[in-house]
C-alpha cells in the first residue's frame, strides 16, 4: 500500500488501486475534503485558493483534477503552474486567499506524489486541521457548487519573480556584497523547479551559474533526496569547474545543502547553522530547530547570547514553537531554513540569499567557514521489532534507564549526555524504532546507537 494519510496531506505513488495508490479519484477526494474545509472557515461570498506544483511527470495531471475539483466547490484558484513550495507559501497571503495547495511529494523519487496543504497564512496546516480534513474526506457530505456559482481558474506566473524580488530587496541581503564577491556557483536542481528559481535569483545576485540538472522536466537524474550518496555528480562538477561552492534543492525547494569548494558536502544540517551564525550576528534572538537537528545549532546561539529550544519533528511543530519562543530564525537538520522576516516556511531560496551575503561578508571559502563551527557527527539507525512488542512501553524503559540525564519526552525520548545525545522515535506505521545519534566524531556516533541498539533488544527480549 502506497498511499499515505496523514495530517499534513496525502501522498502515494501514482497509479494502481483506488484507496491503495495515488489514483484520480483519490486525489478529487482530498482536494474536496480540503476545498470544503476551507468553505467552512469563515462564511463570505467568494473563496480562493492558490495551487502551484514541482515539475514531477504527473504534476500536470494531478493539478488539473485538483483545481478543477475545487471549482467545482465554488472556489477561485489561482494557477501558479511550476512553482515552489515556499513560493506558493508566500503567495498565499499576497493573493489575500483562504488557503493554497502544493502538487509536491518533495525528494521522494518521480513515481510519488502529493497535496501539501495550506492554511490562510500560507502555513501548514496543524494536528487538528489536518484531521478534520481526514474525516470530511471518508463522509458523504461533500456539498458541491451549482452552476452559477461555480469557481474561476487564473494564471499567474509572476510569483517566483515577486518571490525573487522580496529577498533582493530585503535588508538582510547585501546585493552589492555578493556582486563584489564574484561567485561562481554550480546548482543541482534535480531537473524540477528549483532549475527555474534558483538561477534566476543568483543571477539576479550576480552570481555566475553553471547549471547542472536544470531543466524541469521531472526526470529526476538521481535519488532526489540532498543526500551525500546522491550527489557525486556535482561534487566532481564543482572542483572541475572551479567553482566557489555548490547548491542542491530538492524538487519543491524547501530544502537545501551546500558543497565546498573542494567538493565535499558542507553538511546538511549545517546550512541551518551557517544562516542562523550570519542572522543572530546581525540581531540577538533565539532559535529553533526540532529535536533530531545537529547541537550546532544551540552552541551557536547560545554564542550570539540568544536561547535555544527545541521542538517535535515535523516543519509545523517547529512553527509552532517558533511562535512562541519569539525565534528569530530556526527550521529543520535537513536543509529547511524557516525565517519568519518572510513567512513561516522552509524557503531554500531565503536560505541561498543569506548564505551567499554571510560568505561575501566574511570573504572566505566555504570549506574555511565550516571549519569555524563546532564539529558534529550523525548516526541513523533503526530497529526492527515484531509487532506484538509494546514499542512505547520500550521507550518508558529507555527514558527510566537513563532518567539522571536531561530527557525529553516531547516527540519520543531523547537523550541528551554532555558530549552526545540519542533520540528515539517510534513509527506510525510499523514496528519500528528509529535511532538518532550525534557526536562529536563519527565512530562515537556509530558506537552510542550500537550501544543503545543492543539495549532496546534487551529491554524487548530480543
Amino acid at each position: 500500500m502506497t498511499l499515505i494519510k496523514s495530517i499534513s496531506g496525502i501522498r502515494g505513488t501514482i497509479g494502481g488501486n483506488v484507496g491503495d495508490n495515488l489514483t484520480p479519484i483519490d486525489a478529487v477526494k482530498f482536494a474536496a475534503a480540503y476545498g470544503s474545509w476551507v468553505k467552512n472557515q469563515v462564511d463570505k461570498d467568494r473563496y480562493k485558493v492558490v495551487v502551484g506544483r514541482d515539475a514531477r511527470i504527473s504534476g500536470e495531471m494531478m493539478q488539473q483534477l485538483v483545481m478543477n475539483t475545487l471549482i467545482g466547490l465554488g472556489i477561485d484558484v489561482v494557477d501558479l503552474g511550476l512553482s515552489t513550495t515556499p513560493t506558493v507559501e508566500m503567495a498565499v497571503p499576497m493573493e489575500h486567499a483562504d488557503g493554497g495547495i502544493i502538487l509536491t511529494a518533495s525528494h521522494n523519487p518521480k513515481q510519488w506524489n502529493a497535496l501539501k496543504l495550506l492554511n490562510a497564512e500560507g502555513e501548514f496546516l496543524n494536528g487538528a486541521e489536518g484531521a478534520k480534513i481526514l474525516e470530511l474526506a471518508e463522509s458523504d457530505s461533500l456539498l458541491f457548487a451549482e452552476v452559477d456559482d461555480l469557481g474561476k481558474i487564473s494564471i499567474n506566473d509572476a510569483y517566483i519573480d515577486l518571490h525573487i524580488e522580496e529577498i533582493i530587496d530585503s535588508k538582510w541581503v547585501d546585493v552589492e556584497a555578493i556582486k563584489k564577491a564574484d561567485f561562481r556557483v554550480v546548482v543541482d536542481a534535480v531537473n524540477s523547479t528549483g532549475g527555474i528559481a534558483i538561477p534566476r535569483l543568483l543571477e539576479a545576485l550576480g552570481v555566475e551559474v553553471v547549471k547542472l540538472y536544470c531543466e524541469p522536466n521531472g526526470q529526476f537524474p538521481h535519488n532526489p533526496e540532498p543526500l551525500k550518496e546522491h550527489l557525486q555528480d556535482i561534487c566532481e562538477l564543482v572542483v572541475k569547474e572551479d567553482a566557489d561552492f555548490g547548491l542542491v534543492v530538492d524538487p519543491d525547494v524547501d530544502r537545501l545543502a551546500f558543497i565546498d569548494e573542494k567538493g565535499e558536502m558542507f553538511g546538511e544540517e549545517y546550512t541551518l547553522v551557517a544562516v542562523a551564525d550570519y542572522i543572530l550576528g546581525k540581531e540577538k534572538g533565539n532559535t529553533v530547530s526540532n529535536l533530531s537537528s545537529s547541537r550546532a545549532l544551540r552552541d551557536i546561539t547560545e554564542k550570539h547570547g540568544g536561547k535555544y529550544f527545541a521542538s517535535a519533528v515535523g516543519e509545523v511543530n517547529v512553527v509552532t514553537l517558533m511562535k512562541e519562543s519569539n525565534a528569530i530564525i530556526g527550521g529543520e537538520g535537513n536543509g529547511g531554513i524557516i525565517f519568519p522576516e518572510f513567512h513561516y516556511g522552509r524557503d531554500s531560496l531565503v536560505g541561498a540569499a543569506l548564505f551567499l551575503t554571510h560568505l561575501a561578508e566574511k570573504k572566505i571559502s566555504v570549506s574555511e567557514l565550516r571549519e569555524e563551527y563546532p564539529a558534529y557527527f550523525m548516526s541513523k539507525n533503526k530497529i526492527q521489532l515484531t509487532p506484538e512488542l509494546d514499542v512505547d512501553a520500550i521507550l518508558v524503559e529507555m527514558e527510566k534507564k537513563y532518567a539522571q540525564e536531561e530527557v525529553s519526552t516531547i516527540d519520543g525520548v531523547k537523550i541528551d549526555f554532555a558530549e552526545n545525545w540519542v533520540h528515539l522515535r517510534k513509527s506510525n506505521t510499523e514496528p519500528i524504532i528509529r535511532i538518532y545519534t550525534e557526536a562529536k566524531s563519527q565512530a562515537e556516533a556509530d558506537n552510542l546507537a550500537n550501544q543503545v541498539i543492543e539495549e532496546i533488544k534487551e529491554i524487548a527480549g530480543l
